[in-house]
């Protein structure tokens, strides 16, 4: 198999405005998170930088688009609205895929709308005619061409001052039979997560609460690659897994316009992917702004292929 895949991976957009807040959803955190965005966040992510970035992607001519979570602030229904209209002008939800971050699913459901529903089109998979209709379920498997993307939710409703993931044991185990499944199909499996998927990939508070057990299930199942965001920062790590082992990447915001305490200005990645002669080559570019109101350039670029012991 010697076809090339390409992959844009964007994530932690947080598109503005925070349109429709009313009092019915008016809860300690969002009030909290509000304050956060009026005094900080605001001035950072910008709606602007983000469409020059999607339109910066599409012209890579992507074969397919996956955004890892964070699209909303507050979790409102109208940042839904707003962010499926975004999500419409970035692909066909045949073409672009998504998972929920922890803004997405930001508290108790109010009585508003979930972004499960509002945005389900780009969250089902397609592996069988029945994975398009119904509701949302996780892991999600979607086929595109030599590539199986493997989407997760690690988003669950927390406290105040509290940004932690989990998954559950039964996605765990739903997640480690996918894996095993699809290796033997001999297709690149990208798995697809909001949070950091390693232990220590964020302080406890922003951590994905059961990363153990997910790290125990790549290195014992594998994956081609895993794709996150959350941290707002770039990030490579790896995962031992036979030879090559799995290198497990996580994406900056795309749309800071302002360098904010240790996150870089805007970026994302660009994956162009092939296997041959049963291993994987992934090359990562990595393109956003070099400095603010400046043009969306090539950054870097690296194969990603681990390095000795």
């Amino acid at each position: 198999m010697t076809e090339t895949f390409t992959l844009v991976h964007i994530s932690d957009v947080h598109l503005g405005p925070l349109d429709g807040f009313h009092l019915r959803h008016l809860n300690t955190k969002r009030a909290l998170g509000y304050l956060n965005w009026q005094r900080g966040r605001r001035h950072v992510h910008s709606r602007g930088v983000a469409d020059r970035i999607a339109a910066d992607a599409l012209a890579q001519a992507p074969d397919h688009i996956a955004v890892t979570g964070d699209l909303a602030n507050l979790g409102l229904p109208g940042e839904y609205a707003n962010t499926l209209a975004w999500l419409e002008a970035l692909g066909d939800p045949r073409r672009v895929s998504v998972v929920p971050g922890n803004h997405d699913i930001y508290t108790r459901r109010l009585g508003g709308a979930s972004c499960l529903e509002t945005w389900a089109p780009f969250m089902r998979g397609n592996e069988t005619p029945t994975d398009e209709t119904g509701p949302v379920r996780f892991p999600y498997v979607r086929r595109q061409g030599p590539v199986a993307l493997i989407g997760l939710n690690s988003a669950v409703p927390t406290p105040p001052f509290v940004a932690a993931g989990r998954l559950g044991e039964a996605q765990i185990a739903a997640l480690s039979q996918t894996l095993v499944r699809l290796g033997e199909t001999g297709l690149i499996r990208v798995v697809l997560i909001h949070h950091p998927p390693l232990p220590g990939q964020a302080p406890p508070r922003r951590a994905l609460e059961d990363a153990a057990a997910l790290a125990e299930v790549l290195e014992r199942c594998g994956a081609e690659l895993v794709l996150h965001g959350h941290n707002h920062r770039q990030m490579l790590a790896w995962r031992r897994h036979g030879v090559r082992g799995i290198p497990v990447l996580g994406a900056a915001s795309a749309s800071a316009a302002a360098a904010h305490k240790a996150e870089p200005l805007a970026r994302y990645h660009v994956l162009r992917m092939r296997r041959e002669s049963g291993l994987a080559h992934i090359d990562c570019e990595i393109r956003g702004l070099a400095e603010t109101e400046g043009e969306i350039v090539r950054l870097a670029r690296e194969d990603l292929v681990m390095p000795g012991r």
